[in-house]
């Protein structure tokens, strides 16, 4: 049995990579949705009259949707047609984009946010489904780094180019359009391309339906949530991912702007190599993880690393602009470690359990994303040396790094939770 698993999964690397990277341009397209008020924060402020609070609560709807609807996602994706979730999904999240794009009121715009996100909650889990049944375990941390690069991409077309774009149609709404129907040339990309599964592989298929059948849906949530390493890299993400919330999806460009009095332009090619930094952090770590086999090891030095290089951000007086880029392609870089929690936990749950185990990941990363970029604000605003300038919030450099305190004790305490996780010399120990 064991054999012929391998042959399915080595006979098709071809179609695999195919359907794996289709599948995965829905996340690419997640990742512009998510991160795109970096490079209108401004002109979203200024239409809906927000202050640091609000605009981070609108920036949250898209997790708050994401936090509520991850569970039942990762279920409904271990029981039906990952194919057809996949296209109700990106369907939901094209509709959600218009009616952000239309919106002339506050809740409207926050209703296409929360659309957008409900549709998120299937992007990350369905490529990991799809990939961990085309591909045989010991490339899933590669073929995971190759999935997080296509959201990284995603993360990157929406700082300098979607500024550019704006910049160049004189509208943030006509930017969205555009970005409209991206969201349905990849609905029809999947409609013709994607696959659930290889086609000799009814057999397992047939097996997985009726080992969840067995066990009952509440079961299956329960073997997932009670198995404490789930939460522990859940956690351990959630921690290591705060940059790219707070520097790449909010408030990167204005914290270099007025913190560190570059140019907005120069400002978005920063966060810009935030992204790159990390789309060459998640392949390096999944390829440097795939071959010593080893997966906590190589998450310990990405934290402690990552403390170093924040510190060196907040902490070192004058910086130049190509230092700042440098610093913020490195933050990109080291804080990647965190793409290795997903085989981890792959590796720690039974294969028919794969979606549900990593929407546990998956769950804890957007609750941080909702909770922290109010609460960022929230410490901006206590700060108390902000000044109004044409009715808009200008911030001082103490309090921002009053508030970006919060990172570099983040990455100490997933140091710290690193000493509980289960190392699994990249083989399944389920």
């Amino acid at each position: 049995m064991h054999d012929q698993h391998k042959h399915q999964k080595t006979a098709h690397t071809k179609l695999a990579w195919v359907v794996t990277f289709t599948a995965s341009l829905f996340f690419f397209y997640e990742f512009i949705q998510m991160n795109l008020f970096n490079a209108i924060n401004e002109q979203l402020r200024e239409a809906y009259h927000l202050d640091a609070v609000q605009i981070g609560q609108l920036f949250s709807m898209y997790f708050y949707a994401n936090f509520l609807c991850l569970f039942p996602a990762g279920n409904l994706l271990d029981r039906f047609s990952t194919k057809k979730l996949l296209m109700l999904a990106i369907s939901l999240c094209t509709l959600g984009t218009f009616l952000f794009t239309i919106a002339s009121v506050y809740w409207v715009a926050a209703l296409g946010r929360f659309m957008v996100g409900a549709g998120a909650s299937f992007c990350f889990l369905s490529c990991i489904r799809i990939a961990s049944r085309w591909f045989s375990p010991h490339k899933m941390a590669f073929v995971t780094g190759v999935v997080v690069t296509m959201a990284m991409l995603g993360g990157l077309v929406a700082q300098t180019p979607f500024a550019l774009l704006t910049e160049y149609l004189g509208s943030w709404r006509q930017a969205l359009l555009i970005d409209t129907a991206l969201g349905v040339v990849i609905l029809l990309a999947t409609m013709f391309i994607v696959q659930d599964r290889p086609p000799d592989a009814q057999n397992e298929a047939q097996i997985d339906q009726q080992q969840l059948k067995e066990l009952g849906l509440w079961r299956c949530i329960r073997l997932a949530a009670l198995n404490p390493q789930n939460w522990f890299g859940g956690i351990y993400t959630a921690l290591v991912n705060l940059p790219v919330f707070v520097l790449g999806g909010l408030w990167g460009i204005l914290y270099l702007t007025q913190v560190h009095h570059i140019t907005k332009e120069q400002a978005s090619y920063a966060t810009t190599m935030f992204f790159v930094g990390v789309i060459f952090g998640s392949l390096v770590y999944g390829w440097i993880s795939d071959h010593i086999e080893r997966r906590v090891m190589p998450m310990i030095v990405g934290a402690i690393l990552s403390l170093i290089v924040m510190a060196v951000l907040m902490y070192v007086p004058g910086l130049s602009v190509w230092m700042l880029i440098g610093l913020f392609f490195l933050i990109g870089f080291v804080t990647s470690s965190q793409v290795l929690t997903y085989p981890l936990i792959a590796e720690l749950n039974p294969i028919y359990l794969t979606s549900t185990a990593v929407s546990i990941d998956s769950l804890c990363i957007m609750a941080s994303g909702f909770i922290i970029p109010p609460f960022f604000g929230w410490l901006m605003e206590q700060g108390g040396n902000q000044q109004v300038v044409n009715g808009i919030a200008v911030y001082s450099a103490q309090d921002f790094n009053h508030a970006m305190l919060i990172m570099p004790v983040a990455f100490i305490a997933a140091l710290v939770i690193t000493m509980f996780m289960r190392e699994t010399y990249c083989r399944s120990r389920a």
